[in-house]
């Protein structure tokens, strides 16, 4: 057991931004003063590499596909127990489950299970997000990390480039509070202090959290968003925001850092880099069938060839 929570902090911390380097309090941030994120190359330089997150998704140069169904397996269950922290950079969740939340299907081959998630946020409700869609920021962006089961443990994941999936949900200003995140934004002023955490007392499935439609999205390879930045993550974007009032978010503005207020922590969009970003249209009702097992997958390998067969031909053409 002490060995499982040794790599699980290990993971977290590279995951949503604890510094890796102990003893320095300033191993990165968001502000002048701090190591912003224009000078976390000079410290982890892996934050240099080609293929870096966040981007900004132009909807008129996306490729447009019909990807199967994504599946998700326990996302209705209850967690045993939540905790929320605020860790200096963000808010983060950790749900402890009888039996692990899954994901697998649409741009994925393996099967990836359900390890924290965090917020990102701006100091206004003009931005926020990290990914931008059209140059468009919301006020802030959720990111569900799961790890890659094909490996035997989460450190050997992030050393893979199919090491990690995160699922990104965008969120845009109503009048109305969010019923489902009350529990989470009543703790804040619990854990508005760095490095100070509670437990929720009821705790919410990640179907509650989750777009009313996860259909259509986004999807791209990319890296982490915070140090140090590696890059082994598929990112799924979806869509359709979810609403949450101007007073939710915030009261994410008004917790603490180790430097200050924490009124924002997003990273400035990266080069896309001739990467290809995929746009699911969706309509892939052939394989809405409800995922049992944990260990289900769909085999993307055919699918694979055939884009890859459409862009040789495309190029030829285009010679």
């Amino acid at each position: 057991m002490l060995v499982e929570l040794t790599v699980l902090f290990w993971i977290t911390g590279l995951v949503y931004g604890s510094p890796n380097h102990p003893g320095d309090e300033q191993s990165f941030g968001y502000d002048s003063g701090e190591l912003d994120p224009p000078h976390w190359a000079t410290e982890y330089k892996t934050c240099s590499g080609k293929y870096q997150s966040p981007i900004d998704i132009e909807e008129d140069l996306v490729t447009k596909v019909n990807l199967p169904l994504l599946r998700f397996h326990n996302i209705d269950t209850l967690p045993t127990t939540t905790s929320i922290m605020n860790n200096g950079h963000t808010v983060v969740l950790q749900l402890n489950y009888s039996a692990p939340v899954m994901i697998s299907g649409g741009p994925l081959t393996p099967t990836y299970k359900f390890t924290q998630l965090h917020f990102h946020w701006g100091v206004n409700d003009s931005l926020g997000s990290e990914d931008l869609i059209n140059n468009h920021s919301y006020p802030m962006e959720l990111h569900m990390v799961f790890t890659n089961t094909d490996y035997d443990s989460d450190s050997i994941a992030l050393t893979k480039n199919d090491g990690l999936v995160v699922l990104a949900s965008f969120f845009e200003i109503t009048k109305e509070d969010n019923p489902v995140y009350s529990e989470i934004v009543n703790a804040l002023d619990i854990i508005h202090m760095p490095d100070t955490s509670t437990f929720l007392p009821n705790g919410f499935t990640i179907r509650s959290v989750l777009p009313e439609s996860t259909e259509h999205y986004f999807t791209y390879k990319g890296s982490l968003t915070t140090p140090p930045c590696l890059e082994v993550v598929t990112w799924i974007d979806f869509k359709h925001p979810i609403r949450l009032s101007h007073n939710q978010i915030q009261a994410f503005r008004m917790l603490r850092s180790k430097h200050g207020q924490l009124t924002h922590n997003a990273r400035p969009v990266q080069e896309l880099s001739g990467r290809p970003v995929w746009y699911n249209v969706g309509g892939f009702a052939n394989l809405n069938i409800p995922n049992t097992s944990s260990g289900l997958t769909f085999d993307f390998s055919i699918f694979n060839m055939v884009m890859l067969l459409c862009c040789k031909l495309a190029t030829l053409t285009l010679l």
